[in-house]
């Protein structure tokens, strides 16, 4: 950006600031928020460097981790059917679609960084700073890319070592892991863009490899001898598709932990929202890019699991203890495939901490632009490297804390689970939250007519209430008992991760008032 372009945003930064400040001299007062900026942020120039590729490979990164590697044989124990699991596996990708049509909505209203931060603040202005804080403590505190830097380092030693890793070997190769991805966006932006790009564009060529050789298999069946060497052939898959729904179970906690578990495998489609104010032509960008990387990463998904059910019949699948991809490729082509299987789940898990993490970082600035977090100075800044550092580096600390510091077992496991609970919470209140707008008076006077909230489609409406409801499930499935020997735990009881985001969000409350009760945006 040049020097006139950082003089003339500055400028116009003052200007919304004075204007701001005589509203409030005259006692102006609004229902819900009004501006797309809080009142209290300061001016961050952001570099447009996202463009439309990066910005579908941010979400293929955050989608495309290990759930598809191995959710579907839960799936399919938990469904007891292949046609009933199909059938989630569907849903789920209707509700992923449903979902990225409401962010496309928030996002095109307010095209910045921090996504639902500013959605929320939007919805809930006063009391002032409140929302913010909740918000704050339910992500802000959560280490939540550290479980899958766990994943990714224990993949990339099962690959490497003939032998089982240390505990410590495993925390440190984690370490490097989350501390790679730290210095990658935080010092290196366009390398760590350029990193993610490639990590999602091997993903897809997994995938790809995956659904070929179940297609293939389904056509022609898996050599007796195991590796493509020859000899007779069998089809242990086909039976699969024959009578599809012989099995099903209809216990509504299983059917409920089944569809929790493919909701889940689904989260990430709204990761490039959090980067919006960095995106080149950001409104264009995120109607093209959002649908079209969700509908890719359904289409891959559901056939993902055409390919599972193809080469491995559904005993094998239910019993095996195994990532799922392992064991088609291994009744494929042999134990000699199976580090290379190590391999790609580590790499793709390692491109969902690069998108994690890259989220992360956006929004610990974005609530710091607002003084919710402590030392926000520091963390708003983008110096030294025109890139969030501080706001990485806090998440960076928080993940550490957990790889070093938390128990493997179930403390790890509670932890890891309430990374991903709160945004059930979030993702109900944006949705419903169209829904209020379109209905609500006072979304039609001049002060919010520039959003047209009463002008939305039935479309979008129906994907809000589709995808609100789905998140109001999501809100209460911990709290149904699952089916025995499905425990999320063994000592704790199973709701543990939902009570604990519960506490969390009083977490906040109770930061908000110490530190902004009382406070108006005049103060």
């Amino acid at each position: 950006m040049s020097k006139s372009q950082y003089l003339l945003e500055y400028a116009a930064w003052r200007e919304r600031t004075r204007s701001r400040a005589l509203l409030q001299a005259n006692n102006d007062t609004r229902r819900y928020g009004s501006v797309p900026e809080s009142q209290l942020s300061t001016p961050i120039i952001h570099k447009k460097t996202i463009g439309f590729w990066s910005s579908v490979f941010i979400i293929f990164n955050r989608m495309i981790g290990t759930g598809i590697f191995a959710t579907p044989a839960t799936v399919l124990a938990l469904s007891g059917s292949v046609g009933l699991s199909m059938t989630l596996w569907l849903l789920g990708g209707l509700l992923a679609a449903a979902g990225m049509q409401v962010y496309v909505v928030w996002g095109c209203a307010f095209p910045q960084n921090g996504a639902e931060k500013n959605y929320l603040q939007y919805l809930f202005p006063r009391p002032t700073h409140l929302t913010l804080c909740l918000y704050g403590a339910s992500l802000a505190l959560m280490g939540w890319a550290a479980g899958n830097a766990f994943v990714s380092a224990e993949y990339f030693l099962k690959a490497i070592l003939d032998e089982q890793p240390s505990t410590l070997l495993l925390r440190l190769t984690s370490f490097a892991v989350i501390t790679a991805t730290l210095l990658l966006h935080g010092i290196t932006l366009k390398w760590g863009l350029r990193v993610q790009n490639i990590l999602g564009a091997f993903k897809l060529f997994i995938l790809a490899i995956i659904i070929a050789t179940g297609l293939a298999v389904f056509r022609n069946g898996i050599p007796s001898s195991a590796g493509m060497n020859g000899g007779s052939s069998q089809w242990r898959g086909r039976a699969n598709f024959r009578n599809v729904w012989d099995g099903t179970i209809l216990n509504p906690s299983s059917i409920c932990l089944a569809l929790n578990s493919v909701i889940w495998s689904f989260l990430g489609f709204s990761n490039a929202n959090y980067a919006m104010g960095e995106m080149k032509n950001p409104r264009r960008t995120i109607k093209v890019a959002g649908p079209l990387a969700v509908i890719i990463v359904a289409a891959l998904f559901l056939f993902s699991n055409v390919a599972y059910l193809s080469g491995a019949s559904k005993e094998e699948i239910v019993s095996s203890g195994r990532l799922v991809v392992a064991l088609l490729m291994n009744n494929v082509w042999g134990e000699k495939v199976e580090r290379f299987v190590d391999m790609a789940v580590s790499l793709s898990t390692f491109g969902s901490v690069l998108a994690m993490v890259f989220a992360q970082g956006r929004i610990n600035q974005e609530l710091a632009k607002e003084g919710v977090l402590p030392l926000s100075e520091l963390l708003v800044s983008n110096k030294p490297f025109d890139a969030p550092l501080a706001g990485l580096g806090l998440h960076w600390f928080f993940c550490v804390l957990i790889i070093f510091f938390v128990p493997s077992g179930d403390i790890f496991n509670l932890v890891v689970n309430m990374g991903v609970y709160p945004f059930a919470v979030i993702n109900t209140i944006v949705s419903f939250g169209l829904l209020y707008l379109y209905f609500a008076p006072s979304s039609r006077s001049e002060e919010h007519d520039q959003y047209g909230w009463h002008l939305l489609s039935p479309s979008i409406l129906l994907s809000a209430m589709f995808f609100g409801v789905a998140n109001v499930f999501l809100i209460i499935a911990p709290f149904i008992p699952p089916p025995a020997g499905t425990e999320p735990y063994q000592a704790l009881p199973y709701w543990s991760h939902a009570a604990a985001c519960w506490a969390l969000f009083g977490l906040g409350g109770i930061w908000w008032l110490i530190r902004f009760r009382g406070q108006t945006p005049s103060n």
